[in-house]
């Protein structure tokens, strides 16, 4: 795999009521990448939002399975959660007001 772009590593913001109580403390969730690892997570937000990231929990998220007559279907696919922390004094936007 080559070089990912920052945008190609983070996918969408992540926008729950538990997400958006984790703003007052300066984390902000994202879905990312499932083969982005933690170094390239915070230089593509650095990037993207021109901010400091202090910190970077990853968590992969499982697959969601639903039936379909007696057959385990798939319904979501699995994904990668990560939740960030950034500096203090700083704010992402984005995520404001939401």
């Amino acid at each position: 795999m080559g070089e990912m772009s920052p945008y190609q590593v983070v996918r969408r913001p992540v926008i729950t009521e538990k997400s958006n109580i984790a703003t007052a403390y300066n984390q902000y969730t994202f879905e990312v990448a499932r083969q982005a690892n933690k170094t390239q997570i915070r230089e593509a937000v650095e990037h993207i939002f021109k901010v400091d990231v202090v910190e970077v929990r990853v968590i992969n998220m499982g697959p969601k399975y639903g039936r379909w007559g007696r057959r385990r279907v798939k319904r979501s696919p699995a994904w990668k959660k990560a939740i960030v922390t950034i500096a203090p004094d700083q704010r992402i936007e984005l995520f404001e007001g939401v």
